[in-house]
């Protein structure tokens, strides 16, 4: 599956409306951008299950800026709607397979719990 170009308008909608996302914050100036580009799209050509997605930080500063994206490239997963990793740096394709399996592996109803312990204190 090609990826999905995400803006301010659409991200929200997108996140909420699929059970897992990646989102890959990066600029066309950015030299490890493009090395990690590369390596984003083979995953998404891999595991179509999932949403594969970019924003570029400087068509949508404000939204990098909402999000505290501080460098980039950074990597956000989204399942269920509650941001499970945030991650600056270029990832390599093992560690990035590793990242989408283990977001596919979590126990949503204990990362919930979790949440809710934490809002508690």
């Amino acid at each position: 599956m090609p990826t999905t170009t995400l803006t301010a308008d659409t991200i929200g909608q997108t996140i909420k409306d699929n059970e897992i996302v990646l989102i890959d914050f990066w600029a066309e100036w950015c030299g490890p951008c493009k090395r990690f580009g590369p390596v984003f799209e083979a995953s998404a050509d891999e595991n179509t299950e999932i949403v594969h997605a970019k924003v570029d930080t400087e068509a949508e500063q404000a939204l990098a800026q909402e999000l505290q994206i501080f460098s980039i490239p950074t990597l956000m997963a989204f399942r269920d709607g509650i941001l499970v990793f945030n991650q600056a740096g270029a990832l390599p394709a093992p560690a990035l397979a590793q990242v989408v399996e283990a977001v596919k592996g979590l126990d949503m109803d204990d990362v919930r719990a979790q949440i809710a312990a934490g809002a508690k204190e």
